[in-house]
């Protein structure tokens, strides 16, 4: 029989059985089961309203856990761990209190207090001029930055690198808005000025390590003004050239400085090598003259005494000094010649003759008329040698 017809009793399908739970729960009333429990959880009467005084003390001990464990947390948050490297600047209400070192610290929590950590031994790079991309190891110009201005009213395109590091956290934090941004336009600037009140010929030859001194100490004094709380530890010129547009003559230009350069050393060392042996070679000839000069003097001065001896003896003795002189004349004269003179009257069958010291001489003499031969070439008329003189003042002498 269907459910529908008449007298087919209760047999509605939507409505649930008296007697059983067989059907899924009402979502209405899941939902007032909750808040029943919660209810007398907080206090609140549950289920039919008895237990009222039991719920209130159970909901009074929920609620002091819960307020508990929540400040619990909530002091705990303000735990912090600041590294070695680091310092740590705590802020109330947003404004500086105090600066903390490195260790496990506590700060009140959110929102009354917060921590900001500044690492102050890194040391940051900044480019000025050029921009480096890590990915590919290249750079990339950036003209605003790097042409300048000089002195001679040139332009130039310098690249400079930065480094610096923080010394005052507080500083460092409240001070300055933009740190990196603040130290490029205070690095332009100085660099402005340095390269305003220098030549680019010294900018780009002795100049650059002075150029660069100059901008850290200028640029320091920038940041000092600031109050930044940065210690500027190095600034290096990385490039310094003439613009693109003008460098193949300037280069042609710095060739023809460094061969004048070239040049002028070449002489410089030429000169300071001759010029010392010439000096060396008049020294020289200045003391063979005065040598000779002395030798000369000493002997002219010897035989002016010896004369004035002979001269002496031959007073007392004229024939005896007389035949002396001419003794000594002969023996110096036979002891260069190699002609042998023999005695016919008081000779002797038997002949001595020394071919050991005849042979060496015959060879000097050779060469002593080799060399005087050019002398005598331009002489017309013969002379006389000193051997033929000694020769015939012999015969005079020994004539009757």
């Amino acid at each position: 029989m269907a459910w529908n017809q008449p007298g087919s009793g209760d047999k509605d399908p939507w409505k649930q059985p008296k007697g059983g739970n067989q059907g899924p729960p009402d979502l209405d009333d899941i939902v007032k089961n909750i808040q029943k429990k919660l209810g007398g959880l907080f206090g609140g009467k549950g289920g039919n309203g008895q237990g009222h005084v039991g719920g209130g003390k159970a909901g009074g001990i929920g609620v002091s856990l819960i307020v508990v464990v929540a400040l619990v947390g909530w002091l705990l948050s303000g735990f912090y761990v600041v590294k070695q490297a680091e310092r740590g600047v705590v802020l109330r209400f947003g404004q500086e209190s105090y600066v903390t070192s490195a260790g496990l610290r506590w700060h009140l929590p959110y929102p009354i207090e917060s921590a900001e950590k500044v690492d102050v031994e890194k040391r940051h790079l900044v480019e000025i001029g050029y921009r480096s991309n890590p990915r590919t190891g290249g750079k990339s110009k950036v003209p605003r930055e790097a042409l300048m201005l000089t002195e001679d009213e040139n332009i130039i395109d310098i690249e400079f690198a930065v480094q610096y590091q923080v010394t005052d956290a507080g500083k460092y934090l409240f001070n300055v808005n933009n740190p990196e941004a603040t130290i490029v336009q205070a690095t332009e600037s100085a660099v402005r000025e340095i390269a305003g009140k220098s030549t680019m010929d010294f900018i780009l030859t002795e100049g650059r390590d002075d150029v660069g001194q100059r901008t850290k100490t200028l640029l320091q004094a920038i940041l000092d003004r600031y109050e930044s709380g940065i210690d500027i530890t190095k600034v290096e010129m990385q490039e310094a050239q003439p613009p693109e547009q003008v460098k193949a003559a300037f280069d042609d230009a710095v060739k023809a400085r460094e061969d004048e350069e070239r040049f002028k050393n070449e002489a410089e060392a030429y000169a300071n090598d001759i010029i010392p042996r010439a000096r060396g070679k008049a020294a020289r000839m200045l003391q063979e003259a005065e040598g000779y000069k002395a030798s000369k003097i000493a002997r002219a001065d010897g035989d002016a005494r010896r004369f004035a001896l002979i001269e002496q003896q031959y007073a007392k003795a004229p024939r005896v000094t007389r035949e002396r002189l001419y003794l000594e004349a002969m023996e110096q004269v036979y002891s260069s010649t190699t002609k042998v003179f023999i005695d016919q009257k008081a000779g002797n069958n038997l002949l001595y003759l020394p071919l050991d010291k005849l042979v060496p001489r015959a060879r000097d003499d050779d060469s002593d008329a080799d060399a005087r031969a050019a002398g005598q070439a331009s002489d017309s008329a013969p002379q006389p040698s000193r051997r033929q003189d000694s020769r015939k003042d012999l015969r005079s002498r020994r004539t009757p």
